[in-house]
């Protein structure tokens, strides 16, 4: 129960963090363009470099307790999240806003009234995919340095040859990570009823 606890705690703190840095940034990249031209580039290159690759550096940057812990699953968080925001900003329809503007609307009413609206499905398939990674990062990340959790079981009963222990942490992984996305599901599917799609026509 230690385990499980601390590494569900890990998994949400990090990917709240790592979920409201992508939406902020990833609300000014997809808005300007240049931001875009001075952000993008930057987080396409970091987007690519592999989780294992992180561990090392966090590690000597923030020592061994949960601050390295809580980086790494915010970083692993980070990205699908940023990247469906921004191209869901970018790929709103001109003609909504040309329609928004012709009506009177400017500045944050067509964010708030068209943008955001139009963009909520790419920001919520991220949420969904960045929870997915939350749940992989959180694993590599209790493999260094961490005292409890199901990744540090996972190491601990391979070195006592506990394949029991090993199967419990594997399902407890598989467990939660299922509910969680299952519970972001339900809120997709609350947040988009508005939605006329093959999705919504199977769920109903």
């Amino acid at each position: 129960m230690q385990d499980a606890v601390a590494t569900i705690g890990r998994v949400f703190i990090g990917f709240a963090i790592g979920s409201l840095l992508a939406i902020a940034l990833g609300t000014l990249t997809g808005s300007s363009r240049r931001v875009e031209q001075a952000v993008e580039p930057t987080m396409q290159a970091l987007r690519t470099v592999p989780t294992l690759a992180w561990a090392p550096l966090l590690l000597l940057w923030l020592g061994i307790d949960e601050p390295p812990k809580l980086t790494l699953v915010a970083i692993g968080a980070f990205f699908p999240v940023y990247v469906n925001l921004v191209s869901g900003i970018t790929n709103v329809d001109r003609k909504l806003v040309e329609v928004a503007r012709v009506y009177g609307l400017r500045g944050r009413e067509i964010a708030r009234r068209v943008v955001i609206p139009a963009s909520l499905p790419s920001l919520l398939t991220g949420l969904r995919l960045g929870l997915s990674q939350a749940w992989l990062f959180v694993v590599v990340a209790e493999f260094f340095g961490a005292s409890a959790g199901l990744g540090f079981r996972l190491t601990d009963s391979q070195q006592s040859s506990r394949v029991d222990l090993m199967f419990v942490a594997l399902v407890c992984l598989a467990l939660f990570g299922k509910l969680s996305d299952s519970a972001l599901r339900a809120l997709e599917h609350r947040a988009l009823r508005w939605r006329d799609t093959l999705g919504t026509e199977r769920s109903a």
